[in-house]
């Protein structure tokens, strides 16, 4: 196991763990808004892909590694991303989630952990994209996990407190979007006090 390898699972395994605990304090709320058109519950259910598929795609080895970076599957799948069926496998995935979401939650990120624990990292996976080295796509959960973990805190009324592996992880892939896509200036200036970003920016 490479240095770098022990440290993407424990960004991943510290952004799990702080969606569970977030999940956990959702209490009786998970018919409020979420994000966007999604309640808490779909948003919730949508953040439990994070981590279901890498169970799926760990499961689907790749027979040729097609997107060699974690920067090239977030600019292949952003038109996906995007799209209605997304919304639509949020809120399915919420409904999967039965009586007690936080629950379920809990047991699937101690279930996709505990596999992620027997990795090495050089793991061909199938993801919806193309064959993928494991250590290349689960950066992409991790930026995931964080961002909408982020995204419930916020809506929970709670401080978005990304534990600093996840966020160092997280924002790691940030950069090197908004470099890949020209727009490293913007967020440059932003992040070091200057005028706002412009309206509807994103790296995504």
């Amino acid at each position: 196991m490479t240095a770098a390898w022990d440290d993407a699972r424990r960004a991943f395994a510290d952004a799990a763990q702080w969606f569970v605990a977030t999940a956990g304090l959702v209490g009786d709320r998970w018919d409020q808004p979420g994000l966007g058109e999604w309640d808490v519950r779909a948003l919730v259910g949508h953040t439990s892909r994070s981590l279901l598929t890498v169970e799926a795609y760990l499961g689907r080895p790749a027979p040729a590694v097609e997107i060699g970076s974690a920067v090239e599957y977030v600019r292949a799948t952003s038109a996906m991303a995007a799209g209605a069926a997304v919304a639509e496998r949020g809120t399915a995935a919420g409904a999967a989630l039965g009586d007690d979401p936080a629950d379920a939650v809990a047991g699937i990120a101690r279930r996709v952990l505990a596999l992620v624990g027997t990795t090495d990292g050089s793991e061909p996976v199938t993801t919806i994209a193309g064959g993928m080295r494991l250590a290349d796509y689960l950066p992409t959960r991790t930026f995931e996990l964080a961002e909408h973990t982020a995204d419930l805190a916020s809506a929970l009324g709670l401080p978005p407190e990304v534990p600093p592996t996840a966020a160092a992880e997280a924002l790691r892939l940030v950069a090197d979007l908004a470099v890949a896509g020209g727009r490293a200036g913007p967020l440059l200036l932003a992040a070091t006090g200057r005028p706002g970003l412009p309206a509807g920016f994103s790296v995504l």
